[in-house]
């Protein structure tokens, strides 16, 4: 114990180090002093280049103490914990004597410190949950002497200990936080520390205290435990907040993310409900001590250079602990261990079911109450007006204006008008309480709807509610605003009478009516408070809906997407891939922002489909119109068929061949009957494709896809009509730099020999004209003319598969195969054509499609018909209205270019691929050899999503970023991708 003393380190240098290792152990060695607060450690080098640690204990440590450590390090190895070995000295005792110090020498345990270690990802929080319960496990049954001592890390005492160190505190306004931050947590601990089990404790297992190791994720992990220094008797669930304080300061402004450690905690040691009431006041006593104890120790101890180097991290902890409100925090500890929340519900208070609505509150009203819908999937919110500033105010007006008595902006529900985009963090989002919104008008007696003790200040009027609960249960309170000013003491009151009057003023009103825990944290709000949907958990726990009270239907929302994706993978095969370890639930999307269904909000970089970006208007009105007039298909007559198809041709190179449509549902689809097209119109029927590319999901489609990321098998089971070629990848193919296109052409020049020679004429060269699938790699100059040429002189057709980049995507060009100066043969098209609905075609000349006819006829239900030409045409014509090309070459440019900056500051961004709005950000552990960094670029977009962008891998080695959004990003949203991508590769991920 240090009554506030604290405790000076011993004074052992390193050449001190050095002489014990060679008089006590016999080694020979250099020795290099790590961090302590209160002890010496050295890191030992022998000649041979063996390392060792070597520990000189502070001398109020005794013998007990160690002897009860070393029992411990047993009983981790027993229990399969990875610690490393004590080493015994020349006369085989682990402890030795030195100048009267005790000494001890470990295994160096191998590995990275995680304390510097940035970002830890949730699963990385899960694990050190995972190896405190195995710890706590470990020395369940470990019974020693030496563990019953008094110390200062023993939290049993961290308030007092707290209290003794303020005063080396030299900020006085630190030091006062730290003060009641202390008493706070002590008071919420006081009554629950008889119930809470006391057992042997590592007592200091956290990030500075475990070795980590790099998984095949690229992250690193907790593996080896170290420093058993602060083992004692301590309460169980100490062990979890001391390891939960250290996880906060890696972001020290989400501390919701530390609750992955609590929650795996739990799942492997569970915790009875006074310790999962105890770890959050635990944690704030343990940031607390850290504080304050760090302060004194640079007070006494000034050339610590350790203890200096931990102040800041440790206000970091301290500053994270207490963000939130105590009384929140523990309501999120226990929502996460699934403790019951006391099961209050305002509809045990309500009156009459068969009641209008609100005639509990206002009985004499009349008129008309309608709920007003703010969230995700209002129709109200469409056309973007969500983003509007104004959007709730105008939903408002909107009711009032079609005569409503009061509109109801209800209790739980997301409000999509309170979304933020191009943000790292959610908005608030998640209404605490519901608003009740008037027209001007007479004044209005308002009464109580349940019994109650109720007191009034200014508008506001609080009635703590009767209702049956257990005695140690808190009280709820009804808190209604909005009432004429009035103050009156506290009065008791039944239900139906009278608490206050509504004011007439010549301008609408609202009141707004919440029920609360007494205890819970007061949020100042004008109008309902707001949370971010993180802290939902919690406040759920703190509030209930008033709506059974007023006789209003409940509207409360919760974040689905884990049930959401349980019944997905109920009903969906293994084959069919999902994204994310943790998917959101997107129910929503406007221009090139997704909005899941708690309305937070995420940059789109991936959806090249919407082209236009999501729900244009007009694209949705002319669908809509559509299927309000006529359904056929495209062997009937009908005007939009031809107008379509001619507004595609008018969009292919002039003076060229290409002057026939031939409609699909897919890009898939396209590339099937392209194939089917060329074998036709020559005869013959092989197929020359790139390797690693990918075509589609039909029979045919598929045979000519050669990607190994999307088939490990394919190029072993390649059909005999397909010929592989190589991928002239300028990056990290067979021929590497800018003037390669020769080799590649030589090259395929052989293939074509060797297949005339086998006598497979070729029918067909299938190339995407920018290499989408390895990430935008742009071919090398002159090679796709050079192929052209070289296929067609062999008797061949040139097919473009133009799927994924054309459309507008490259920005200097409509179509990718501008970029090379050539005009294919045949072209496939897809995704943007429909902005979502699905459209694919395939554009040739007459002689060519003609030939199909030796085949039969050719037809498609859904291709063709008269919805997808119209939705076809909105495309179109909003693609010009909106200058999407010209958006697409700009904001392509502006971003690329602070990608590449990235890669100036970033070893692992090894080069940026792409046009326009095609890009790629290729991630390499080593820019020489171009190791693929497949694990990192798989994290970094799970850390990205978390910072509210959607982005996902390709290539064939999946380390690329691909960057293809809606063709509509603008240059805010494009920096604040840039920004996010910084801060995960400088953080970590």
């Amino acid at each position: 114990m240090t009554d506030g003393t604290g405790l000076v380190r011993p004074d052992v240098s390193t050449a001190d180090a050095a002489r014990i290792a060679l008089e006590c152990y016999g080694v020979t060695a250099t020795a290099e002093e790590l961090g302590s607060n209160q002890d010496r450690n050295f890191l030992l080098t022998a000649d041979d280049g063996t390392t060792s640690v070597l520990r000189i204990d502070n001398p109020v440590f005794g013998d007990d103490a160690r002897d009860a450590q070393h029992a411990a390090l047993d009983a981790y190895r027993d229990a399969g914990v990875s610690v490393p070995a004590v080493l015994p000295g020349l006369d085989g005792a682990l402890t030795q004597r030195w100048s009267g110090f005790a000494a001890r020498r470990s295994e160096f345990a191998p590995g990275e410190p995680l304390v510097d270690a940035g970002y830890l990802a949730p699963v990385v929080l899960a694990e050190f949950g995972a190896l405190a319960a195995a710890s706590v496990n470990a020395l369940a049954s470990l019974d020693h002497h030496g563990l019953d001592r008094e110390q200062m890390w023993d939290m049993r005492v961290a308030h007092e200990q707290v209290e003794a160190l303020a005063p080396s505190i030299a900020d006085s306004v630190l030091r006062g936080r730290v003060l009641r931050a202390a008493a706070k947590a002590g008071a919420a601990l006081a009554p629950l520390v008889e119930a809470l089990p006391v057992q042997a404790i590592h007592g200091d297992l956290t990030d500075d205290n475990v070795m980590g190791e790099r998984g095949a994720d690229s992250r690193l992990h907790p593996h080896t435990v170290l420093d058993l220094g602060d083992l004692a008797l301590g309460w169980r669930v100490a062990e979890l907040a001391v390891c939960v304080s250290s996880m906060l300061h890696h972001e020290p402004e989400r501390p919701l993310r530390v609750l992955e450690t609590v929650a795996a905690f739990h799942l492997d040691a569970p915790l009875h409900e006074a310790e999962a009431r105890a770890v959050w006041p635990l944690v704030v006593l343990r940031a607390a001590l850290l504080v304050a104890s760090g302060w004194r120790q640079l007070e006494i101890d000034g050339a610590n250079d350790y203890a200096r180097e931990r102040i800041a991290g440790e206000q970091a902890i301290f500053d994270a602990a207490t963000l939130l409100p105590l009384v929140e925090m523990t309501e999120h500890v226990l929502a996460t261990v699934g403790t019951a929340d006391g099961g209050f519900d305002a509809a045990d208070l309500a009156g009459e079911s068969d009641a209008a609505p609100l005639a509990a509150l206002l009985p004499d009203l009349t008129g008309r109450v309608a709920v007003i819908d703010p969230g995700v999937e209002s129709a109200a919110l469409d056309a973007g007006r969500w983003l509007d500033e104004t959007a709730e105010q105008g939903l408002i007006d909107d009711a009032i204006e079609l005569g409503v008595a009061v509109a109801v902006l209800p209790y739980g529900a997301f409000r999509l008008t309170r979304a933020t985009v191009d943000s790292a963090q959610s908005g608030e989002t998640w209404a605490t309480a519901c608003e009740l919104h008037f027209p001007a008008g007479t004044r209005a007696r308002v009464t109580a709807p349940a019994t109650g003790r109720v007191t009034q200040r200014g508008g506001v009027a609080r009635m703590v509610l009767d209702h049956e609960g257990s005695d140690d249960h808190p009280e709820w309170v009804l808190e209604i605003s909005g009432l004429d000013a009035e103050e009156r003491r506290e009065r008791p009151l039944s239900a139906g009478e009278t608490l206050g009057w509504l004011a007439a003023p010549f301008e609408p009103r609202r009141m707004t009516v919440g029920i609360h825990r007494a205890d819970a944290p007061e949020r100042q709000a004008d109008g309902a408070a707001l949370v971010a949907p993180e802290r939902v958990p919690a406040w759920r726990r703190l509030t209930v809906d008033p709506a059974p009270l007023l006789g209003l239907p409940s509207f409360v929302q919760d974040d689905e997407a884990d049930a959401e994706l349980h019944r997905r993978e109920r009903i969906f095969a293994a084959a069919q891939e999902r994204y994310y370890e943790h998917p959101p639930q997107i129910e929503r999307g406007w221009r090139h922002h997704l909005i899941d269904t708690t309305a937070r909000t995420y940059v789109d970089m991936v959806n090249n489909v919407a082209g236009l970006g999501h729900a244009h208007p007009k694209v949705a009105d002319a669908a809509a119109r559509q299927l309000r007039t006529l359904a056929t298909n495209s062997r009937f007559l009908f005007r939009d068929l031809a107008e379509y198809s001619e507004r595609l041709l008018a969009l292919m190179p002039a003076g060229g061949d290409l002057d026939t449509v031939l409609l699909v549902n897919s890009g898939s689809e396209a590339v099937d009957l392209a194939i089917r097209l060329a074998q036709a119109a020559t005869g013959r029927r092989t197929v020359v494709a790139l390797r690693e590319a990918y075509h589609g999901w039909t029979m045919a489609s598929d045979a000519v896809t050669t990607s190994a990321y999307d088939n490990p098998f394919a190029l072993a089971t390649r059909p005999d009509w397909v010929h592989v070629a190589d991928v002239p990848n300028r990056f990290r193919g067979t021929y590497r730099g800018d003037d390669v296109a020769g080799d590649y052409l030589a090259d395929l020049a052989t293939d074509l020999a060797l297949l005339d020679d086998e006598g497979r004429e070729v029918a067909a060269f299938l190339c995407e004209s920018i290499l989408g699938n390895a990430g935008g790699v742009v071919l090398p100059d002159g090679y796709l003319a050079g192929a052209y040429a070289q296929v067609r002189a062999a008797g061949g057709l040139c097919i473009a598969d133009e799927v994924q980049v054309g459309f507008g995507r490259m920005g200097s060009a409509f179509w990718g195969f501008e970029l090379a100066g050539v005009v294919p043969d045949i072209v496939t098209i897809a995704k943007p054509m429909g902005n979502g609905y699905p459209i694919g075609g395939v554009i040739t000349s007459k002689r060519i499609a003609d030939a199909l006819s030796t085949q039969g006829q050719f037809f498609s239900s859904g291709g063709g018909s008269t919805l997808s030409c119209r939705v076809g045409i909105a495309v179109l014509d909003a693609m010009v209205e909106d200058d999407l090309q010209r958006n697409a070459a700009v904001v392509g440019e502006h971003l690329a270019a602070g990608l590449r900056e990235l890669a100036d500051r970033h070893p692992l961004v090894g080069v940026v691929h792409g046009e326009g709005l095609y890009l790629g950000v290729e991630l390499v552990r080593d820019r020489d050899t171009m190791e693929p960094a497949a694990a990192e670029a798989a994290a970094i977009c799970e850390r990205m999503r978390e910072l509210g962008v959607i982005v996902l891998t390709t290539s064939e080695r999946s380390n690329v970023l691909k960057i293809k959004p809606p063709l509509c990003l603008t240059a805010q949203s494009a920096d604040h991708v840039v920004a996010m991508l910084d801060r995960a590769l400088t953080d970590g991920w």
